[in-house]
Formats: structure tokens, sequence, C-alpha cells
């Protein structure tokens, strides 16, 4: 048995490098992934919720002939474009015995917002309940986001990624849907030929394909997250003023990017509230031919107070604050059908186009579904 100052020494003689990986490893070891499961590998169970309420494992399919497990993401744009091949996989092979679940394994608050700038969802298990029912989901979607204890068994690289199991539960496919995004170029339907070769009794000719999609957000992950908050709380918060000429100027938006106008006040309390949501929305969708505007209805001598009350929010958007101390120009240059109350936010097209537009404080879902809407999706 070594002594203590013999065990201190060898740790001593460890490089540095050394030392820092082993630091590395334990701290990181429970959320690295597993490597894809191997073809003819058993199933591994689980015990994973679903957006109805139930808790199922694979006991719950064993009636199934083969069991399709897909791993996806609401926010993917990949993920996206293959949710209604899913469906429509799910429902042409209900009939011969075949059950198709999904997983969602992205764990939500390794996510960060500008990752989501084409997406009106994030991946929690509220989100995917609210992406079921807009989408119509007809397959088994499960949650896997906090522990990941299903995706670190299986070893998806992206989502989508397809496992199929026959009846034995033995792995005899892994890969993707099919070979193309867009539905009209599709030369390869992967998934389909291998179900069709296991119901016919056949071995799958081709067993492993690579995936192509958005990587699992893995627990780890949270540490870029919460460092992108960091970082984008550094930006500068700048309070320049308008006039009504600026205004309608705005409002013909000469840009070729999505206006969102927000006309608010200090002394406003559903301006507060909603303010950090709008925040979210500018930092999810910036990136993209997107825009949001603050424009304060204080009056000019409170600059320096709304200027606070934008850094405190970290509202690095473009802000302004009205420079006339009346109102009823400001409504009227803003819009003639608002009828004065705040907040008031429009979302206005390129050449003018009002899209969208609500008095009083707004629902942010329906604010970045309208977005998306109109921006549209990566894949069409």
């Amino acid at each position: 048995m070594k002594s203590k100052s013999t065990a201190s020494r060898s740790w001593n003689a460890i490089p540095i490098g050394a030392l820092l990986w082993i630091a590395f490893v334990r701290c990181f070891s429970q959320d690295l992934p597993a490597r894809t499961l191997a073809i003819g590998s058993p199933a591994p169970d689980f015990r994973l919720t679903g957006i109805d309420g139930r808790t199922l494992g694979l006991k719950d399919f064993s009636t199934s002939k083969i069991l399709v497990l897909i791993f996806t993401a609401n926010h993917c744009p990949t993920a996206q474009a293959y949710e209604e091949r899913i469906m429509r996989l799910t429902e042409d092979y209900r009939t011969k015995g075949v059950t198709v679940a999904c997983i969602s394994s992205n764990n939500p608050e390794a996510l960060r917002l500008d990752e989501m700038g084409y997406t009106d969802l994030g991946d929690s298990m509220e989100d995917m309940k609210i992406r079921a029912k807009d989408m119509g989901f007809r397959f088994v979607y499960l949650y896997d986001g906090d522990e990941q204890a299903a995706a670190k068994a299986y070893g998806p690289v992206s989502t989508p990624h397809v496992f199929i199991f026959d009846q034995k539960r033995l792995l005899r496919y892994a890969g993707r849907v099919d070979d193309s995004e867009k539905i009209e170029k599709v030369t390869v339907s992967d998934t389909r030929n291998a179900l069709d070769a296991l119901l016919a009794g056949k071995p799958v000719s081709v067993e492993t394909t690579k995936t192509f999609g958005c990587s699992i957000k893995w627990a780890y992950k949270k540490t870029s997250a919460q460092e992108s908050l960091k970082r984008w709380a550094q930006e500068p918060v700048i309070l320049e003023t308008m006039d009504t000429d600026g205004i309608r100027k705005l409002l013909t938006n000469p840009s070729d990017k999505l206006l969102l106008l927000n006309v608010w006040a200090t002394w406003c309390g559903p301006c507060q509230t909603e303010f950090p949501e709008l925040v979210t929305i500018n930092r999810m969708y910036r990136n993209r031919e997107f825009e949001m505007v603050t424009l304060s209805a204080d009056t000019p001598d409170k600059k320096e107070n709304v200027l606070a009350f934008l850094r405190k929010n970290e509202a690095s958007a473009r802000n302004r604050i009205f420079s006339l101390d009346d109102k009823y120009k400001l409504i009227e240059a803003v819009d003639p059908k608002w009828q004065g109350g705040l907040p008031y936010t429009l979302l206005i097209k390129p050449g003018g186009e009002i899209l969208y537009r609500t008095m009083g404080a707004i629902d942010p879902l329906e604010v970045k579904k309208a977005i998306v809407g109109y921006l549209g999706r990566y894949f069409k």
C-alpha cells in the first residue's frame, strides 16, 4: 500500500494536461453520449413519459411485430421537415404490426436562443404537447430531456435518427429516414426499405446510414447556453429619439426585414411584464430577416429612466423614445387603428403591410408563430 506522501508524489508526476482531462471526464462522463447502438444489439429498456401522461417502456410495445424508435426534436429544422413523413410512415405501417414512437432527448436548458431561429417552440414537455397538437401528431411522443437515459443508451447522432427493431427487439436498421430533407428530392427511402424487408422476412440490405440534422442538446451544453446569455448581456444598449416623420418612415418598412414594433412605457405594468419576452424573441430571430424596434411613449424628459429600464432588460435592439410630449400625435403616427392602450405591438412586412397587431400584452407564442409563418421554416 502506498504511503500518503508517495501517492502525493504520484499525482504530482502526472502532467497538468492529463489532470485537466481527468477532471473533464469526471465532470461530464454522465452527460456524454454512448456510441450508437450496434446492429444486432437488443433494444435497451427505458421508462419515459409521453405527451399523453403515460409512462411507457419496451414491454408496452410487446404486441408489435416491429418497433421503430425515432429520436427527434421540436426546434430542429431538419426534424420539422420530416414530421409529416413520420406521420405517414406511422399510418402506412400501423396495420402491418409496426409501431412508431418518437423520443425527444434534448435538454431544454441546453438549447440556445440563437439556435431557435426557425421555430416557435423549444424542446420542453409542454412545447412537445403544443407541437403535437399543432401538427396533429399520430405517433407516440416521449420525453427524455431531463435524464437523457434513452439517448445515452441508444446513441443518436442527430435529429431525426431512426432505430428499427425486429420482433425479438434486435436492432436491424439505424440511420436516416431517407436521403433528402426536401421530399421532392428523395431518391432512397431507407426506413421504408428496411421495414419492407423485415416484414417480408428478408435481411435489411442497408443496415446503417449516416444521419444529418441538429445535434443532441446534451445536458453539459447548458454551459454554452448560459455563456451565450452572459455574452448578450454585454451588448450595448442605445436609446435615440424619434419624431413623427421618423415613425412614419419606420412604418413603411423600406428594409427587407420583418419588423416587430413595440410601443411601451416605463409606467405601464403590462409593458414591463412582457418586455423580457420581447428580448427573447429578438434573440431568437435577429440572425434572420428580422428586426425589433422598441418605441417608448414616455415623455422626453424621462429618457434616462427609459434607458435604465432598457439596460436592466438587456434590450440591445433598436430603441427609440418619442420626441414630443403629445400622445395623440404618437398614436396617429404609429397606427390610426390604434385606440391608445399600451403596450401596442405591430409586425410589419417589408413595404409596410401590417401582418399582426395587438393592443395589450402579447401572447409570445402567437407572435413567434406569426414570425416563423412569414419568414418560413428552413426546409419547405
